[in-house]
C-alpha cells in the first residue's frame, strides 16, 4: 500500500489522478485563512495553550497539525504599504494612494485617487518606488523559512503573492463604478494604466521570486473577475484588456519558479475559464459555490480534466449557520462531486468569519477528512 505525504498526495491530485485522500488546507494562503477570533477559539476548544508556533506568528502550527493540513504559507503581499494618515485615527493609506476606513471588520476603500483622472494624469502620478519597497521586504527571512519548509518538511510550500492584481488594483485606484465605465468607453486610460501596473508588477516579482520561487510547490495570485451572477466584463472584454496582462504576469513569474499557479477570483467567472486555462492558472479559488454557474457538479464536469479545484465549501450559509449534520452533508455534495479522479483541494470557499464558531470549524474538518478518503 502506497505511503503519501502532503507532497506526494498533492502532486498526485495535481496529476488528475487519486491518492490516499484531498488534500485539505486551511491557511495555506491569505485567503483561505481564518479571523484571528476564530483562531483563539480554536485553541481553546483544542486545548491548545500559550504563543501561537509557526513563522511570523501568522498562523498556529499545532492548529494546523491536529486538523491533518498539507499547506504551509512563506511570505506576504510586499506591495502595499499602509500607513496610518495622521490626525485622522480609523484610517489609514497605502502605497497606491488608496484611502480606507476601519469599519469594524475591514479596512474599506473609502477613497480612489484615480478618479475622474485622464491619460496625462498617469505620467504624473506619484506612483511607488519598487526599490524603496523591495529594500524594506523581508525578502531574506521568506527565503530562509521557504529553504527551511522546502528540506524539513514534507509540507506543500505556498508562496503569497508579492503585488495586487491588475483588473482588481485598477477598480480600487480608480474606484469600480469610474473603470469599469472606462472599459467600455475609453481604451486608451484602459491600457496607459494596465501598462504601468504591469512594470510595475514586474519589478516586485522578480526579487520576490528569486528569493523564494526554488522553494515553493505553487504560488497563489489574486485578482477578482466576477459578480454572483456573471464576471465584470464580456468574455470579449476581458480578453481584449485583461487577458494579455495577466498572461504576461503568469509568464513573466515562471521565469522564476516551477511552481504551479493558482489564482484566486470570487464571483462566477464560469465564462472565463476557457481564458484562465489559456494563460496558465494551474488551480482554481475559491469554487464560490453560491455564485451562478460555479456548482462545485457542473465545474468539475466541464473543466475536471483541465483545472484543479480548489475550496468549494459554502461560508456565505452552511458555516456559520450549520449544525454538524448540515456541515457534514455539504462536505459530502463538494466531496462527491470533486474528488474523483483527482484534481481537488479541499478547504473553505474564503476566509473564516469571525461568526464561525469552533465547533462548525472543526466539523468542517472532520468531516473533509472522513470523506476525503479515496
Amino acid at each position: 500500500m502506497t505511503t503519501y505525504t502532503p507532497r506526494t498526495r498533492f502532486q498526485r491530485i495535481m496529476q488528475h489522478q487519486e491518492a490516499d485522500r484531498v488534500p485539505l488546507d486551511l491557511a495555506g494562503t491569505s485567503l483561505t485563512s481564518a479571523d484571528p477570533a476564530v483562531v483563539t477559539a480554536l485553541s481553546r476548544e483544542l486545548g491548545i495553550e500559550g504563543l501561537p508556533t509557526g513563522p511570523y506568528n501568522a498562523f498556529d502550527e499545532r492548529i494546523l497539525e491536529r486538523l491533518n493540513i498539507d499547506f504551509r504559507r512563506v511570505g506576504s503581499l510586499i506591495a502595499s504599504g499602509d500607513a496610518p494618515i495622521p490626525n485622522m485615527p480609523g484610517y489609514q493609506r497605502d502605497m497606491w494612494g488608496i484611502v480606507r476606513k476601519w469599519t469594524g471588520q475591514y479596512w474599506d476603500i473609502v477613497e480612489s485617487p484615480l478618479r475622474n483622472t485622464t491619460v496625462e494624469d498617469l505620467d504624473a502620478y506619484p506612483w511607488p518606488d519598487p526599490d524603496q519597497v523591495i529594500a524594506k521586504a523581508p525578502l531574506d527571512i521568506y527565503q530562509k523559512e521557504a529553504q527551511r519548509l522546502w528540506h524539513h518538511t514534507d509540507y506543500v510550500v505556498v508562496a503569497e503573492h508579492p503585488v495586487y492584481g491588475v483588473l482588481e488594483l485598477a477598480c480600487w485606484m480608480c474606484g469600480f463604478d469610474d473603470f469599469l465605465a472606462r472599459l467600455a468607453g475609453d481604451r486608451p486610460y484602459v491600457f496607459k494604466l494596465f501598462n504601468i501596473l504591469l512594470r510595475l508588477q514586474k519589478a516586485f516579482i522578480e526579487p520576490y521570486y528569486k528569493a523564494v520561487g526554488p522553494y515553493i510547490h505553487l504560488t497563489t495570485s489574486g485578482d477578482d473577475f466576477g459578480t454572483q451572477t456573471g464576471p465584470f466584463m464580456s468574455p470579449r472584454t476581458f480578453r481584449e484588456t485583461v487577458k494579455p496582462y495577466f498572461s504576461e504576469r503568469i509568464a513573466y513569474t515562471r521565469q522564476f519558479t516551477d511552481g504551479y499557479f493558482w489564482h484566486h477570483t470570487c464571483g462566477s467567472v464560469h465564462a472565463l475559464l476557457p481564458d484562465l486555462l489559456d494563460v496558465g492558472v494551474d488551480i482554481l479559488n475559491p469554487v464560490q459555490p453560491g455564485a451562478k454557474d460555479m456548482e462545485p457538479e457542473r465545474l468539475k464536469a466541464d473543466y475536471g480534466d483541465r483545472l484543479c479545484f480548489h475550496g468549494g465549501f459554502d461560508t456565505q450559509g452552511v458555516l456559520p449557520f450549520g449544525d454538524e449534520s448540515s456541515i457534514d452533508a455539504e462536505v459530502k455534495r463538494v466531496m462527491s462531486a470533486m474528488k474523483p479522479g483527482g484534481g481537488y483541494i479541499f478547504s473553505a470557499a474564503h476566509n473564516i468569519q469571525s461568526d464561525v464558531s469552533p465547533q462548525n470549524v472543526l466539523a468542517m474538518y472532520r468531516s473533509a477528512f472522513n470523506r476525503g478518503q479515496y
